[in-house]
């Protein structure tokens, strides 16, 4: 009498590979675009030991925006955009508060019209040091 193998002991057999299908009638809605862990020096603070000197900011900017089709650089919003307006921004003079930062940031990419939704962050690490690694703050601004 032959003993029969007991089944988890047996080599499976390997499934056909799945192909991938292109969906019947699938769109592109929307797309995120983010730049994370963006350094930044900037002239920022409003205690007199932080005037007349940059400090350094660390920004994470996701914009939702209303691209598809992706073929060319043209097509959607280059990431050196987000890199070129947060770099004016620091550059351009003295900002009492991060907030005012992330909200001048928010509506300076707010101008390209493809642009729906702006998520900046801004993180000011030597704000607490050696308390803590950052404070800072986020804000999301829609177009209306």
């Amino acid at each position: 009498m032959a003993i029969a193998a007991h089944p988890a002991s047996q080599t499976p057999k390997e499934a056909p590979a799945a192909q991938p299908q292109p969906a019947a009638h699938s769109r592109v809605v929307h797309t995120k675009i983010f730049v994370r862990g963006l350094k930044l020096d900037a002239y920022v603070g409003v205690y007199e030991h932080e005037q007349g000197r940059t400090q350094p900011l660390i920004a994470d900017v996701e914009l939702d925006v209303t691209v598809a089709g992706f073929r060319r650089l043209e097509d959607t919003l280059n990431y050196e955009t987000v890199v070129a307006k947060a770099q004016a921004l620091a550059g351009a003079g003295h900002i009492g508060l991060v907030e005012s930062f992330a909200e001048a940031l928010a509506s300076a990419l707010l101008e390209d019209p493809r642009v729906t939704r702006a998520r900046v962050r801004v993180e000011k690490p030597e704000a607490l040091a050696p308390a803590a690694l950052a404070a800072g703050v986020e804000i999301t601004a829609v177009r209306s």
